[in-house]
């Protein structure tokens, strides 16, 4: 198995999670707070967009499927069209609502897109290239590949967790 193969599956695994916490949720259910700091699902799961798209982008010099598609317009949220909610704060969160879940799952799905499509055309040596200097070491894309991987993972996991809490209570 390759890297990129194994890759792949990473990515498709965060889309059928996607999925699956935000099937069947009303608008009411995927904006829900359980309490005033925390993440709804509406948020982690833009967020957990937003940062895929932005660091695939990035990476491959393509350009991000948030205004390409109009998908900022889509979520007309008000918020920089660069906003991808690293260090939102309390309020900032609170804007980040959706009327349904569609939304969500097709922006998912319109990066998922991107995402593999540039990861299905990698090579072993492409993953050795250097992505960011900003880092001691320097970033390679197959460690921000990864990074980007188990940050969508924890976030999905989140919104999970969020999805349970509001079934219980």
């Amino acid at each position: 198995m390759h890297a990129k193969d194994i890759l792949s599956d990473g990515y498709s695994r965060i889309q059928e999670e996607v999925h699956a916490v935000v099937d069947g949720l009303s608008a009411d259910d995927l904006n829900a707070r359980p309490s005033a700091r925390a993440n709804s699902i509406a948020w982690l799961v833009w967020h957990l967009t937003r940062v895929q798209d932005d660091h695939i982008a990035d990476a491959s010099g393509l350009e991000q499927v948030w205004p390409a598609q109009g998908w900022d317009k889509r979520f007309g949220l008000g918020l920089p069209r660069e906003d991808t909610g690293y260090g939102h704060s309390s309020a900032k969160v609170a804007e980040v609502r959706v009327d349904s879940g569609d939304l969500l799952t097709g922006y998912y799905d319109a990066v998922h897109e991107q995402t593999l499509g540039f990861v299905r055309g990698l090579t072993a040596k492409d993953l050795e290239r250097i992505v960011d200097e900003r880092w001691d070491p320097p970033v390679s894309l197959g460690v921000r590949l990864v990074s980007v991987l188990s940050d969508d993972l924890q976030h999905v996991g989140q919104a999970a967790y969020v999805r349970g809490l509001l079934q219980a209570g």
